[in-house]
């Protein structure tokens, strides 16, 4: 059985690099794209959905903002499982300081330089391998300014208010991105950062198993 993965701002497929699937079940990762100039999340979902091949069982992984627009294409696309990592459900979960910035726009005069520079000086400061860190920084380096300053847009912006009738949620306990305080979710991550994916692998791949093993098509 196929699983659909979707990255992370900032991020790409190589976010998703420690993460081991059972047997019976292939990764496929849906890239990033151009966006158009005003688009929103849930367009942008909907031509992103195109990607998945409907004709056969499917699961949805995603990351992050991935989720959220993970989100949106479980509306469209029914996949047989939809999992939540380091994400929301919906658009109340958002931080009220995200929330703030998206009212009065302050996301539109902050530099995307100096993200990307906070992004990266954080790095020095985060229990993570010297590959993830590695990792971390090539991404964050070649991540497409043009695509973040949309993507900051697009996220503020969301208005999602139903979550989705069936998904689990894995979280870290210690996300700094989206505070476990504001979310409810199926699975927690002891000590699990924002990107768990990569330095809390192991039990971000113990607790997809199990989710997967309900689906095996096996």
């Amino acid at each position: 059985m196929r699983v659909y993965f979707i990255s992370g701002l900032g991020a790409d497929r190589r976010a998703f690099r420690n993460i081991k699937l059972p047997e019976g079940f292939d990764a496929v990762y849906l890239d990033w794209f151009s966006p158009f100039p005003e688009e929103t999340l849930e367009a942008y979902a909907r031509r992103m959905s195109a990607a998945i091949d409907q004709s056969r069982p499917f699961l949805l992984v995603g990351l992050s903002m991935g989720g959220m627009v993970a989100v949106e294409i479980d509306k469209i696309c029914k996949p047989a499982a939809l999992i939540l990592i380091s994400s929301i459900p919906v658009a109340s979960c958002l931080p009220v300081k995200f929330r703030w910035a998206g009212t009065f726009g302050i996301h539109r005069w902050i530099p995307i330089s100096w993200l990307k520079s906070g992004m990266l000086l954080k790095r020095f400061f985060m229990l993570e391998s010297l590959p993830d860190r590695e990792q971390i920084i090539a991404m964050v380096r070649q991540a497409d300014p043009l695509f973040i300053r949309w993507a900051l847009r697009a996220i503020l912006r969301w208005r999602n208010r139903v979550p989705p009738k069936k998904y689990f949620h894995l979280h870290g306990d210690q996300d700094e991105i989206f505070p476990i305080r504001l979310v409810k979710p199926t699975h927690v991550v002891r000590g699990g950062k924002h990107l768990m994916v990569l330095n809390h692998a192991a039990e971000v791949n113990a607790h997809l198993a199990a989710l997967l093993a309900v689906h095996s098509p096996l």
